[in-house]
């Protein structure tokens, strides 16, 4: 029986052949955002003491709309005023009610603060895609790839200055990891086949985890005692997202949030 990671990554395939036809790589390639030099969330979760990657989303498959209506550059400025060490930005629109043109719109309105292009990639289009639009990393599902299809897809990023965020969800998973060509190991504790979300999956995976590896936990992070118990488990980076998105004011959230992390560690 399909899943709705099944489904999603179908949908991107068939999204992406159609963009394809649309947009060449030479047009991509001649986006100004093309040349500019990237920022790295490798190195800012390494000097950060609080590490959260705060995500912008409008809705997701699992929560339905979750803040319909607002845009990055309402959300994104507020993000890095008030502490957050990276921004990662939805570019799937039928499942998330993203897009590139919102990456772009966050990179407009950040500074230095390194961005995510969080959308599930299968193709080396989209590799392209993502930095004409002004992202600093990438995200690769090791459920969504296989294991030499992952390592292709990283060599390529790195060719093109873009750092890669390689996630996964089991312990299997983690043979995709070679340091060589992931700079950041993310353990996503939402099952994607299911969305059943368990923060014990990182509990459970940081005890495999190489220890030269930047490592971040993903998904149903809503408590700052969760961080700090992350934090001394070994983590050093939280991407989280509707904990901050569903509320009247993202930025203000995230602002709440690391001031508590902050007081607990």
């Amino acid at each position: 029986m399909a899943t709705i990671l099944d489904e999603i990554v179908e949908n991107k395939r068939l999204e992406t052949a159609e963009l394809k036809k649309r947009v060449t790589l030479l047009q991509l390639k001649q986006n100004q955002l093309f040349e500019r030099k990237t920022f790295s969330l490798k190195n800012a979760l390494l000097q950060s003491k609080t590490g959260i990657i705060a995500e912008f989303k409008r809705r997701s498959p699992s929560k339905g709309d979750i803040h319909q209506g607002i845009d990055p550059k309402d959300v994104v400025p507020l993000y890095e005023q008030y502490g957050c060490t990276g921004v990662s930005c939805l570019a799937d629109n039928k499942y998330f009610g993203g897009s590139a043109a919102d990456v772009a719109q966050a990179r407009a309105n950040l500074t230095r603060t390194p961005l995510l292009f969080k959308e599930f990639l299968t193709d080396p289009y989209q590799l392209y895609l993502a930095k004409s639009s002004g992202a600093d990393v990438i995200l690769l599902i090791a459920a969504c790839l296989q294991k030499t299809q992952c390592q292709e897809l990283a060599l390529e990023a790195q060719a093109l200055g873009l750092q890669t965020l390689l996630e996964v969800h089991s312990e299997d998973e983690l043979s995709y990891y070679d340091a060589k060509y992931i700079d950041i190991l993310g353990v996503n504790n939402r099952n994607l086949k299911i969305f059943k979300t368990d923060i014990g999956i990182s509990k459970s995976l940081i005890k495999n985890m190489p220890d030269d590896a930047v490592k971040i936990s993903e998904s149903g992070i809503s408590n700052p005692q969760t961080v700090v118990e992350l934090k001394h488990l070994g983590f050093n980076g939280f991407l989280m997202g509707e904990n901050f998105m569903k509320e009247a004011n993202p930025g203000i959230a995230l602002k709440k949030f690391i001031e508590e992390v902050e007081r607990c560690l």
